[in-house]
């Protein structure tokens, strides 16, 4: 019989952050993925770690990015330390481009929204911007510099907080399918993964979009994972580009793309948003609007070489809120459906998770992220279906 103090269930960055945080108290861990770990979202993201809300869903979200971006620094050090590996992690600003004869006022509109939100943004002028990014288009309508915004490599940062966290003793096993959550509505006691029985105090759900696949209530358990961490995947097209003589030192974004430029000289653009299910294929629309929206913000980049295209299944919610936090099932958290932002939300996802395993609180006020919010939507729903008259 294997027993563990905590099965996390998904290698990617949130799964192994958590992973890695729980080792550093003397936890005795397990780390399941159905695949190699951290080979899906995190390894297809751009790496722009951005507090700020990019639409008004994700006003509550902004107190959390901002303490994970606090905590990014100090995170990043302890994943190097133990990993002796680098994750290109750089603090080196973005601009916000705008176009069209209203991109001044909606500049000033993103301006004073982030500093009501406690985050720096600053009014640039398109002379001072070029000047500090000759790569910039200077036919731009307007500029904010956002100056605390930080990027990093996903696929170095996922691969070394993988071998930071089996340094500190996580067991670490892929291939593993987690088909069936043990216990009742009692009581989470482990995981049924790979046709083996693995008994745990503490059960994290963090496999991103395939969270709701853990259908526990159609092979004969009790629990359904599903009412709590109803994810579903939204794809994001990506393209690797490289310039020769073209240089860039700061992320670009606007409302059509963005443009994240790497130690290594490849310029990664992005991206898509489709609802296409499970399908990870690119096409060459969605890959041609992304090249597109590169050469609006870096002219410079017409005609680069496409050195990779790709596409990778972000965990959308209903809400397009995370999910993080304790069920009404004792034993038995969730930490998944952060979207657009798992790389960014990390670190405090991490220490979320380990501060409820081992203190039975959050160190962070994020109850607007609770998976109990799905599971009492489920249930008024399911009251109400009782309750309906049968047709006549």
């Amino acid at each position: 019989m294997h027993s563990f103090d905590v099965v996390v269930v998904g290698g990617g960055l949130i799964g192994s952050s958590i992973a890695f945080e729980l080792a550093s108290h003397g936890l005795r861990i397990t780390l399941l993925d159905i695949q190699q770990p951290g080979r899906e979202a995190s390894w297809a993201a751009a790496g722009m770690l951005s507090p700020g809300p990019d639409g008004p869903q994700a006003l509550p979200l902004v107190p959390l990015a901002s303490e994970s971006l606090r905590l990014y620094p100090d995170f990043v050090r302890e994943i190097e330390n133990e990993s002796g590996m680098s994750v290109s992690f750089a603090q080196n600003g973005a601009f916000e481009i705008f176009t069209g004869p209203d991109g001044a006022a909606r500049r000033d509109r993103l301006i004073a929204q982030y500093q009501d939100l406690g985050l720096s943004a600053q009014l640039l002028s398109t002379d001072a911007a070029t000047s500090s990014e000759p790569a910039l288009n200077p036919n731009c309508a307007a500029i904010a510099w956002l100056p605390n915004e930080a990027t990093v490599d996903p696929r170095l940062l996922i691969d070394a907080t993988l071998l930071a966290a089996k340094k500190r003793g996580v067991e670490i096993f892929s291939g593993r399918a987690t088909t069936v959550l043990l216990g009742n509505d009692r009581e989470c006691t482990g995981v049924l993964a790979g046709g083996q029985e693995i008994f745990a105090k503490h059960v994290v759900i963090a496999a991103g979009s395939f969270c709701a696949r853990i259908n526990a209530s159609s092979s004969g358990s009790l629990i359904d994972v599903s009412r709590y961490a109803p994810t579903h995947p939204v794809r994001g097209q990506m393209l690797a580009l490289r310039q020769s003589g073209f240089h860039l030192k700061n992320v670009l974004r606007s409302d059509h793309g963005y443009v994240v430029p790497r130690p290594d000289g490849r310029i990664i653009a992005g991206s898509t948003l489709e609802n296409v299910g499970f399908n990870k294929e690119t096409t060459p629309e969605g890959l041609r609007k992304i090249l597109e929206a590169a050469v609006a913000l870096a002219p410079a980049l017409a005609g680069a070489e496409i050195v990779e295209s790709w596409a990778g299944l972000r965990p959308g919610t209903p809400d397009q809120l995370p999910i993080i936090g304790p069920t009404d099932i004792p034993g038995l958290l969730i930490a998944t459906g952060h979207y657009r932002n798992g790389i960014l939300l990390a670190p405090a996802t991490a220490k979320l998770i380990c501060s409820w395993i081992l203190e039975r609180k959050a160190n962070f006020n994020a109850e607007r992220f609770s998976p109990l919010r799905f599971s009492a939507e489920k249930s008024q729903t399911e009251s109400a279906l009782r309750s309906m008259p049968a047709a006549s």
